[in-house]
């Protein structure tokens, strides 16, 4: 039987993130030949919003775990509160241009992180809608090209999403925490595009805790890869970019070193797409995952039929 393979996701989330940290991950991810999808904020990064999150179950432990400031710095603390949320995209246009030239899939995360995570439920469809198309409008002005993957903010997913996605005619999305990739099926209706999941805890939810202390957290991420099952991480550009770099370019080194297959996503899901009849359809359910506070998009119960 083959080894572990394994998909690593970038999540970016903040004008600093793209500044710092997407640039040392496409070092440090060129030097050592492994694929990756950056995913990216667009537009404004108004992260000093999130303070509205306090009242949420689980918000003060994550905080006070992954030391928020330290990771985010002050002056993104003050975006879109004290300070005007600065345009990520267009600020960092360079940057975003220099991943995709550098060979890694890109795709979009978001318009504006906060606005999605906090707000994608209360929101009509045709907000929901008009959310994502910035987003779009945004990365192909940028790339010259329609975006092809789309993983949403905080794993914020619903049907209106889904809709957008189907619209645009993405490839894949990787907007949910499950366990293999399916195709989503919310309230009896069928979606088109496929959801490869996040398969693994990621690092911010085992940090700061006992049962994880921090020269066990690598072991504890490779224990979970099992031999001939795909598996995706998603990392932080403001995490593993920045503060925890050294310790990714370790745990790299470990699974390479563990017999762990680095793939692309993208590759995953042509090859999954070709053959569509063979993919599972499931539930796009909403639950709690260890370590995270407030609900996101899960993997639910599987349903019986074809994809649409």
């Amino acid at each position: 039987m083959s080894g572990p393979r394994l998909a690593i996701k970038i999540d970016v989330d903040t004008d600093r993130g793209t500044r710092e940290g997407v640039p040392a991950l496409a070092d440090l991810l060129a030097k050592k030949d492994i694929p990756a999808t950056f995913l990216f904020s667009l537009g404004p990064d108004n992260t000093g919003r999130a303070i509205r999150r306090i009242f949420r179950p689980g918000f003060f432990s994550k905080v006070s775990r992954t030391s928020v400031v330290s990771t985010y710095g002050l002056r993104t603390l003050m975006n879109g509160v004290v300070l005007p949320g600065p345009n990520i995209g267009k600020k960092n246009r360079m940057i975003l241009k220099s991943v995709a030239e550098r060979g890694f899939e890109t795709g979009i995360h978001c318009w504006d992180h906060v606005f999605w995570q906090d707000k994608l439920f209360v929101l009509s469809d045709e907000r929901v809608a008009e959310e994502f198309n910035k987003a779009a409008r945004a990365y192909e002005d940028i790339f010259g090209k329609p975006a092809k993957t789309a993983g949403a903010a905080g794993w914020q997913a619903n049907a209106a999403s889904m809709e957008a996605y189907d619209a645009a005619r993405l490839d894949y999305a990787t907007d949910v925490r499950g366990h293999a990739p399916f195709y989503p099926v919310i309230d009896g209706k069928y979606f088109r595009t496929l959801q490869i999941p996040t398969t693994l805890p990621t690092l911010d939810e085992l940090m700061g805790r006992p049962e994880y202390p921090d020269d066990k957290l690598a072991d504890e991420l490779l224990s979970r890869l099992k031999p001939g099952h795909f598996d995706q991480f998603t990392i932080h550009a403001e995490i593993e970019g920045m503060s925890m770099l050294s310790w990714f370019s370790d745990f790299l080194d470990r699974a390479k070193a563990a017999g762990v297959t680095f793939v692309s996503a993208a590759d995953e899901a042509a090859r999954l797409n070709a053959n569509p009849e063979a993919v599972p359809l499931a539930h796009l359910a909403q639950g709690e995952v260890d370590g995270r506070s407030g609900t996101l998009a899960i993997e639910g119960a599987a349903v019986q039929g074809k994809a649409a």
